[in-house]
């Protein structure tokens, strides 16, 4: 018995995750954070620069698998976030060959800028939680995605 509830479960979490990634790509919601935060960025080179804060010093390759996109387009538009003075490149230290990119202090500005509004646009949904809730869904979130990047690929 409990193996098919699992199932069910397992299924509706699934389900809960498709409308998540389905909402978080929808170009408005950046469009909205964007213009929340109060910047001017290309929508398409926010969620780089988030992840180059993020993740950073962070290399093309592992940046574009991150995002799910093209190394070639990810590269060009990390060259456009470095123009944009946003990052900074510096060699690898382990392969001098391969450039990591960098969080520059301008970047950083503006990556706090988005945390800001996103905690704002959060206010109205996380009001109606308990703060244990909200603690579980964070603390059990992160537990699910460190035991999924544990899996094999």
């Amino acid at each position: 018995m409990r193996n098919l509830q699992r199932k069910k479960s397992v299924r509706k979490l699934h389900e809960a995750m498709i409308d998540l990634f389905a909402l978080m790509n929808r170009p408005q919601r950046d469009d909205t954070l964007i213009k929340e935060a109060g910047i001017s960025l290309d929508r398409a080179l926010f969620p780089l620069l988030v992840g180059i804060e993020r993740r950073g010093p962070i290399g093309v390759v592992d940046l574009a698998d991150g995002v799910g996109r093209d190394y070639t387009t990810v590269s060009r538009q990390v060259s456009k976030l470095e123009r944009l003075g946003l990052i900074k490149r510096k060699p690898s230290p382990s392969d001098r060959r391969v450039n990591q990119a960098v969080i520059s202090r301008e970047g950083r500005a503006l990556t706090r800028a988005l945390d800001a509004a996103r905690v704002r646009l959060a206010a109205p949904i996380l009001s109606k939680w308990s703060d244990t809730d909200f603690g579980d869904l964070v603390r059990l979130m992160r537990r699910f995605v460190d035991d999924l990047t544990e899996l094999p690929e």
